[in-house]
């Protein structure tokens, strides 16, 4: 078992992790975030598997740009505090 078969597993179970974070959450805020982290986490498994053109893309849309637009469509379309209840 090498070190980067450890890591490899690693980053695919924080995916996971961070993927059911976000379809489990009750909170719509924290569903974007856990999703920005799953993004994030995505362009890191890019990064490992020697692709970064794609860890690039991946980083700047999947993690920053969609989670950026996801919070302020939620600060735009909901009442100040419901997002707290």
């Amino acid at each position: 078992m090498t070190a980067i078969f450890s890591l490899n597993t690693l980053v695919i179970a924080a995916i996971l992790i961070s993927a059911a974070v976000a379809v489990t959450s009750e909170k719509i805020l924290s569903s974007v975030i856990a999703l920005g982290v799953t993004g994030a986490f995505v362009a890191l498994e890019f990064i490992i598997l020697h692709a970064p053109d794609v860890a690039i893309s991946e980083a700047a849309v999947g993690a920053v740009l969609s989670t950026a637009l996801f919070i302020v469509a939620i600060r735009k379309t909901t009442k100040r505090g419901e997002e707290e209840e």
